[in-house]
């Protein structure tokens, strides 16, 4: 039965099903992070063409036994007498045979456990794929969540450069898709689920819409023994050699240091080198950013690091930083003494501003700006003579100019006031936009300017 309740990831089951509709041989690699859901996606896409797909995921043991499984997976998918192969390149010249007859769908999940067990694994592909191009309709699908190894595979020296038709690297989902996760909360919790569970379908998934916001995440991150208490830890662990390292990176990033001479100043880590390998890995990983002013892209000294994954960030944020209250504390308590107030007044409205962000790229790739723009990010702005210097957060900028926008995550309406004095301030740094935009939870009172626009959470929701 084909399953409904998947969510999201329309464009990359589009492409699945045109390389599947191809006649000819096709190589699709798609990898991210894990927890992603690149092996769901694959599952749900499979279950479409289930008669002629075999997905198999690669364990961490020798090639023998991978080759039993996959053997047996074989045997009941096209209902064949017992398979016996003597190693992995004879089971796939099987296959590249049995797609020369009709579609087949063949899946290699976790491909770098394989990989790494098989030597020579690459070339064994390449050599299979070269010699039935002309006459086989195989579908092979290699995935991993090793994200380096797998980007590896299309480097010009690799084997397989040249022989993949379709790459998907899966990106966590944003504000939108996530929240089909949580249909029945209000706009205002899916702000708050969002903040903390970010866009990772597996986290979103384990959200229940019979529990408060609040109690979700005690369930799921704060409470000893929680489902993804030791997540962050976990994931980091699976791709680093040194976790402490990481960790003194996030930490600095979670006081708000985000230039890299501030970081190696505020970290125990001994050298530059050594942290830009660091923040190499990690904005590899999805879970940091660089980010330079869109007035001065070129400027490395401005440029800045930031958590792009909102598990992280909150984790970091209480539960890595307050470690030892949260063991020896009443839960409850802990909860009240060290997040609520802030996660509320300062954590939410911060991911709040990104939400925004994603938004108006929404609408820019939808076509739905009246000025299309180019560019968005942050604005860095430096008053010498008042000694004074710092960044808006949202700025876009296109033909006509800049246009800046300002998130109000706040209990009441934003006022016309309140309007006036940020455009003062704003043209006080010497930006000076063609229009201002402001997004506000709870609504606005009665203020017409006709270069103001005002956004919703409805309308954030309702794209």
């Amino acid at each position: 039965m084909y399953n409904d309740a998947f969510v999201g990831r329309e464009r990359e089951l589009t492409k699945l099903d045109k390389m599947y509709s191809s006649k000819k041989q096709n190589v699709a690699l798609i990898y991210g992070r894990r927890r992603v859901g690149k092996s769901e996606l694959i599952k749900h896409f499979i279950q479409k063409y289930n008669h002629d797909a075999v997905y198999y995921e690669c364990k961490q043991t020798t090639e023998l036994n991978n080759v039993s499984s996959l053997s047996t997976l074989i045997s009941e998918k096209f209902s064949l007498p017992p398979l016996a192969f003597s190693g992995i390149e004879e089971l796939l010249e099987f296959m590249f045979k049995q797609a020369c007859e009709k579609k087949i769908i063949l899946v290699l999940d976790e491909y770098p456990y394989l990989q790494k067990t098989v030597t020579g694994l690459d070339s064994i592909l390449q050599s299979l794929i070269d010699r039935y191009m002309s006459k086989s309709q195989m579908k092979l699908i290699i995935c991993g969540s090793f994200v380096e190894t797998m980007k590896k595979l299309l480097l010009r020296h690799n084997p397989l450069y040249g022989r993949v038709s379709l790459v998907l690297n899966l990106k966590p989902m944003n504000y939108l898709e996530s929240a089909k996760f949580y249909p029945s909360f209000s706009n205002e919790d899916k702000v708050r689920l969002y903040s903390v569970f970010g866009g990772i379908p597996y986290y979103n998934s384990l959200i229940d819409e019979e529990l408060s916001v609040k109690e979700n995440i005690m369930e799921l991150l704060t409470l000893p023994g929680s489902r993804l208490e030791d997540e962050v830890s976990m994931y980091l662990n699976a791709e680093l050699s040194k976790i402490t390292n990481a960790n003194e990176v996030f930490e600095a990033l979670t006081r708000g240091f985000t230039r890299f001479s501030d970081i190696l100043s505020q970290s125990h880590i001994t050298n530059s080198p050594t942290l830009s390998k660091v923040l190499e890995k990690l904005i590899n990983m999805d879970m940091v950013e660089k980010e330079a002013p869109i007035n001065d892209s070129n400027n490395k000294k401005k440029t800045g690091y930031y958590i792009s994954d909102n598990m992280s960030s909150f984790y970091y944020k209480y539960v890595f930083r307050y470690a030892s209250q949260r063991r020896i504390m009443n839960p409850e308590v802990f909860y009240e003494r060290y997040i609520e107030k802030d996660f509320e007044q300062t954590y939410v409205p911060k991911r709040f501003e990104d939400i925004c962000k994603q938004f108006l790229i929404l609408k820019n790739q939808q076509g739905d700006m009246a000025e299309p723009f180019e560019a968005i990010g942050k604005y860095y702005y430096d008053l010498p003579k008042e000694h004074k210097n710092g960044e808006f957060d949202v700025v876009t900028k296109d033909d006509r100019g800049y246009a800046f926008y300002e998130a109000k995550f706040r209990e009441t309406p934003v006022t016309a006031a309140m309007i006036e004095e940020e455009i003062r301030q704003v043209n006080d740094t010497g930006l000076y936009c063609y229009q201002y935009g402001f997004f506000s939870r709870s609504g606005y009172e009665d203020f017409t300017r006709s270069d103001v626009v005002k956004y919703t959470l409805d309308d954030l929701y309702n794209t």
